[in-house]
């Protein structure tokens, strides 16, 4: 498509940072990724409407990004407009009630719930996604998830071409309306917390993080969980039995720390990882009879 055009008309947008070829690799936590052909940062919800009206009216391909976790970008890249939501971060309290943006991180939103004395997110805390892919996978963590505090959130229709207000996300594991609805871009949520004690909070964080720290690669580039937990079973038990702890294909490595991670241990390719990928799912299936679904979102 003409994407010379669009961006002119992109341009015209008040609040809209545009950038031509950048390198996604540089924005999501696996640190793989080529060129989106055109990325964008609105600076508030008005220009993210824009913005969107201006795409949906040239029906180019869109991609959604937050922090950039829970993603593996294709190494030739994305050809389409990134829209990036981490300078959409206003957030707001009435009571027990929270007002997010789409692009808060949720570590962060998790940390000033606690700050004000409200309890309900402390799983969030050290998962490093923002509040709209949250929202849009059901993120969750140490008996918690995303259903339990989620009452409304507002969305862009990309087909309708209007705001709606969501109240049935239809929320299962690592799934909700708008992962069956992708043209649906998540704007805002509004949370129902409770309240709590702020000390006991930070505690109950700090353990999780701690646990984090303790249990998966950290240090090393990645996205997260690669597979749903599966009935019945742990992906990264499964993955442990078949001795793929350690397994290399190029780059990516199945972590040593936690097999439910794959890292990037050096200079890794989207190529590398989907190979990496491969190999787990089909010998986990042929010892175990077990399909492990991916978790991970492809781009491009």
């Amino acid at each position: 498509m003409n994407f010379d055009r669009l961006v002119r008309r992109l341009a015209e947008i008040d609040g809209l940072d545009i950038r031509r070829d950048l390198i996604l690799a540089q924005h999501t936590t696996f640190r793989i990724g080529g060129p989106a052909a055109v990325a964008i940062f609105p600076a508030h919800r008005e220009a993210a409407l824009a913005a969107l009206a201006v795409i949906a009216d040239v029906d180019a391909p869109l991609a959604l990004i937050g922090n950039g976790s829970n993603l593996l970008c294709a190494d030739a890249g994305f050809d389409g407009v990134a829209l990036f939501t981490g300078h959409m971060k206003q957030m707001g309290f009435s009571g027990t009630t929270a007002h997010v943006d789409a692009g808060v991180p949720l570590t962060a939103f998790s940390a000033e719930a606690q700050r004000h004395g409200l309890d309900g997110l402390a799983f969030g805390y050290g998962i490093p996604g923002s509040m709209g892919g949250a929202v849009r996978m059901n993120a969750g963590a140490y008996g918690g998830e995303m259903a339990d505090v989620v009452c409304t959130s507002t969305c862009y229709d990309l087909q309708t071409r209007t705001v709606h207000t969501i109240t049935d996300h239809a929320f299962a594991y690592r799934q909700s309306i708008y992962a069956a609805h992708p043209e649906r871009v998540i704007l805002s949520v509004d949370l129902a917390l409770r309240e709590g004690d702020a000390a006991a909070i930070a505690a109950q964080m700090q353990d999780f993080m701690q646990r984090r720290r303790d249990k998966q690669p950290l240090e090393w580039p990645n996205a997260g969980s690669v597979f749903k937990r599966p009935v019945g079973y742990f992906a990264g038990k499964l993955i442990e039995d078949c001795g793929l702890k350690g397994r290399q294909i190029g780059g990516a490595q199945v972590s040593e720390k936690h097999a439910g991670f794959i890292i990037n241990r050096s200079n890794a390719t989207a190529d590398d990882v989907r190979k990496l990928i491969e190999v787990i799912q089909a010998t986990v299936l042929s010892a175990f009879g077990v399909s492990l679904e991916c978790e991970l979102i492809y781009l491009g």
